[in-house]
């Protein structure tokens, strides 16, 4: 009875550090920004990391046998159009990104350019609850966004819409490696290319995960021992 007892005491200390190996191998954090990303204009703030606004204007565009309406980004040269179908001659505002500066993983920080090249821009509906007085008698919300037409049903040329986005960063962690102090990206490599001067560097995905499997390994050694030794001494 006493054997059996010391036994299952054993093997439930190494399934628990076992087990509390596997846990400590859990995913990467959070990334987490140096400060909250925030368009001072409108007193929008990202929810993520970056943050983008995308301003169109309603304008008049050219279309066989005669003119159409469109959204537009960017401004249509009406020089060579008639003169009821002038374009205004620039945007009041513009659009624009803002992305943080210091992005840290774990407590290390992201190389230059991982958030450009990973990052994923999602639409997402702000709180316009900073925004300023002068901007609230000219806008109004409209869809996720802010428009400028008194009726959002019949924009005129002219009228604004002002629409957000939020830059996230999808899961990485078969993607990054950290080299020196910071998070690298690994660029996808075509099939039977891969870069020999890759081979000994471990990506989060690949070394970090077998040492939990080796401590499992010796405590159930040392408990096997353990056991063997108690056997000869009855």
């Amino acid at each position: 009875m006493i054997r059996a007892a010391w036994f299952a005491a054993s093997a439930g200390v190494a399934l628990l550090l076992a087990g509390s190996a596997l846990a400590q191998d859990a995913t990467l954090g959070a990334p987490q920004p140096d400060r909250t990303v925030r368009d001072p204009e409108f007193g929008v703030r990202a929810r993520h990391l970056g943050l983008e606004r995308r301003v169109t204007m309603l304008q008049w565009q050219a279309v066989p046998g005669g003119y159409a309406r469109a959204w537009s980004e960017a401004l249509i040269d009406s020089s060579a159009f008639d003169a009821g179908h002038r374009n205004p001659s620039g945007f009041p505002l513009r659009s624009r990104r803002w992305i943080a500066r210091t992005v840290t993983i774990d407590g290390k920080p992201l190389a230059p350019g991982v958030l450009e090249a990973a990052g994923i821009w999602q639409d997402f509906r702000p709180s316009f609850n900073a925004l300023p007085a002068n901007l609230t008698a000219t806008f109004q919300p409209e869809g996720n966004g802010l428009g400028s037409a008194e009726n959002p049903l019949d924009p005129q040329i002219g009228d604004l819409r002002i629409q957000w986005r939020d830059l996230v960063l999808p899961p990485l962690d078969d993607r990054l490696v950290l080299r020196g102090d910071r998070w690298e990206l690994l660029a996808p490599v075509p099939a039977g290319k891969a870069d020999p001067a890759l081979a000994d560097v471990p990506s989060v995905a690949q070394a970090p995960r077998l040492w939990p499997w080796l401590v499992s390994a010796l405590v159930l050694l040392c408990v096997l021992a353990g056991f063997a030794w108690w056997k000869r001494r009855i």
